[in-house]
């Protein structure tokens, strides 16, 4: 499924969220990435940089496979 954009400045849904109420948004800002949840998009975001981002990443492939 492709990022579907949102109208806030270069968030997009993120491609694993479904129709519940479990989804995040994500933005690619520079060198940095930003997560924030789509039902308080005026709440508190996680950043990450490039390298921690990827690593995030990897600890997630990592929990979902086992």
């Amino acid at each position: 499924m492709a990022p579907r954009p949102t109208p806030d400045r270069g968030w997009f849904k993120s491609s694993r969220s479904s129709n519940n109420a479990a989804c995040v948004e994500v933005r690619f800002v520079g060198g940095a990435v930003g997560v924030r949840d789509t039902k308080d998009r005026s709440g508190p975001a996680l950043a990450f940089d490039g390298r921690s981002w990827v690593g995030f990443i990897a600890g997630l492939k990592a929990e979902s496979a086992s």
